[in-house]
C-alpha cells in the first residue's frame, strides 16, 4: 500500500498542477478581477486560494456521496461533466454582465477616479460570483485518484492525496494568476485603459466559451 500510496501522491501532484495549467479559467478571472478592481496582492492571493479550496473540496465531496451511493466512476464523472457546463455557463453569463456594466460605464463617461471608490458590496459581490463559479467547476482527475483508497477504505490516505492535490492546485493557481499580474504591469496600455472593465468581462466570457465549444 506504500507504494501505491506514493504513486497516488505523485499523480495527485502532477494531475493537480496539469489540470490548473490546461485551464485558463483557473486564472484569467482573477487577473481581469484583480487589474480592474485594484486587488492588492495579499487579497489577490487570499481569493485566489479560497476559490481554489472550493473547487477542489466540492469534487472531493460530489466523490464521497457518489461512493456512499454506489454509483460508478463513470457515474460520478459524467455528474462532473454537467457540473463543468454549469460553471462553463456562469462564466459566459457573469463575463458578459461585466462586459455590459462596462460598455455602460463607458455610455455615461464615468470618470476613472470612480473606480476607486466602488462600493463594499460590489466587491464582496464579485467574490461571492468567482467563488459560486468554482464550487461548480469540477475536478474531474481527482475522482479516479481518490477511488482506490477510498475502497481500501483507507480515509487517511484519501484526506493525503486530496490535501497535495489542493495543494499543487492552488499554488498553481496563485503562482500564473501572480506572473501574469506582473507581466501586465510592465505593459502600459493607457489608450485601452478606459475599456479595461470592457476587456475584463470579454476575457471572462470567452474563457467560459472556450470550455463549452472547445472543451480547453
Amino acid at each position: 500500500m506504500e507504494h501505491n500510496l506514493s504513486f497516488l501522491a505523485g499523480t495527485a501532484l502532477t494531475i493537480g498542477t496539469l489540470h490548473t495549467l490546461a485551464g485558463p479559467d483557473h486564472y484569467l478571472p482573477f487577473v481581469a478581477m484583480s487589474k480592474t478592481r485594484s486587488w492588492s496582492t495579499l487579497k489577490t492571493v487570499n481569493i485566489v486560494a479560497i476559490c481554489g479550496l472550493g473547487h477542489v473540496l466540492s469534487s472531493v465531496v460530489i466523490g464521497f456521496i457518489g461512493i456512499a451511493a454506489g454509483i460508478a466512476i463513470a457515474g460520478i464523472e459524467n455528474f462532473e461533466g454537467i457540473r463543468g457546463n454549469i460553471a462553463a455557463w456562469l462564466l459566459v453569463v457573469f463575463g458578459v454582465a461585466y462586459m455590459i456594466w462596462g460598455l455602460y460605464r463607458l455610455w455615461n463617461n464615468h470618470p476613472h477616479a470612480h473606480h476607486d471608490h466602488v462600493k463594499n458590496e460590489k466587491r464582496q459581490m464579485t467574490f461571492w460570483i468567482l467563488f459560486t463559479i468554482f464550487i461548480f467547476g469540477p475536478c474531474e482527475p481527482l475522482i479516479p485518484v481518490l477511488m482506490y483508497p477510498a475502497a481500501q477504505h483507507n480515509y487517511a490516505a484519501v484526506a493525503y492525496i486530496t490535501v497535495l492535490f489542493a495543494l499543487s492546485t492552488i499554488i498553481t493557481m496563485i503562482v500564473i494568476v501572480l506572473l501574469m499580474i506582473k507581466g501586465f504591469s510592465f505593459v502600459k496600455f493607457h489608450v485601452l485603459e478606459k475599456y479595461q472593465h470592457v476587456i475584463a468581462g470579454g476575457t471572462i466570457g470567452l474563457c467560459g466559451a472556450g470550455i463549452i465549444f472547445l472543451g480547453i
